[in-house]
């Protein structure tokens, strides 16, 4: 067995959405864990957070796919609109709710939280800030934030970019070294999209240049793109 093959062993893969794969691994197992949970939540709300391109947006596709959920926009959000208790009951998913928060007033969020408690739904809220961070001066949107379970995901190391870089070369049919893999994870950003981006790349430079997948043409690579990450 190759090292490219042992990496992929390391941790988990489960379905995500479209044709990515979602990587279980410490730092984001816990969240992982709570939408795992569902529906079983000891509260009708749960917070992720994390940097951007850890995975929250897999994650909330996992839950809106398990749960039937509806994506609440932020424009929707903002309309305030008034909802019976059948009508607020079910799965809801506000993504990025500190952003949010930093343009939009806090009150819709407010009365959007209380209309999932009244129809005895489930909310999951993403953000890239804690909510310890989050500009919400209304004392009771605070109170209701603070009392929710909030779960960090923590931006992938290197061990677990170089699983997720073999997973989409596998996937693609695209064999590489390890020395590959290695150049790579040093010096892309830290992020799953980043990946997906880079693999592309890759595959459509190593067809266009007729050439195999090398530490040479990673280095070409980054340097005609923004992937690099140092």
């Amino acid at each position: 067995m190759s090292q490219s093959s042992q990496l992929t062993l390391a941790f988990e893969y489960r379905p995500a959405y479209d044709d990515d794969h979602f990587v279980v691994a410490p730092c984001n197992e816990v969240a992982v864990s709570w939408i795992d949970r569902w529906p079983d939540w000891p509260s009708p709300y749960l917070i992720i957070h994390g940097p951007a391109g850890c995975g929250k947006t897999h994650l909330s596709e996992v839950f809106r796919r398990r749960a039937d959920a509806k994506v609440l926009t932020h424009r929707a959000l903002a309309e305030n609109c008034p909802r019976d208790p059948e009508g607020a009951g079910g799965g809801w998913i506000v993504e990025d709710a500190d952003s949010y928060l930093f343009d939009g007033e806090p009150e819709p969020l407010f009365h959007f939280l209380n209309q999932v408690l009244e129809g005895q739904g489930q909310l999951l809220l993403s953000a890239r800030e804690a909510p310890s961070q989050w500009r919400a001066d209304l004392a009771d949107l605070r109170s209701r934030i603070n009392a929710a379970p909030a779960v960090a995901i923590g931006p992938p190391d290197d061990e677990l970019l170089a699983a997720v870089l073999v997973k989409h070369f596998t996937d693609r049919q695209l064999r590489v070294g390890i020395e590959v893999v290695d150049y790579a994870v040093k010096r892309m950003e830290r992020s799953f999209d980043a990946v997906r981006k880079l693999v592309d790349r890759l595959d459509r430079q190593s067809l266009s240049a007729r050439r195999e997948i090398t530490v040479p043409l990673v280095r070409q690579v980054f340097l005609k793109t923004d992937l690099d990450g140092k």
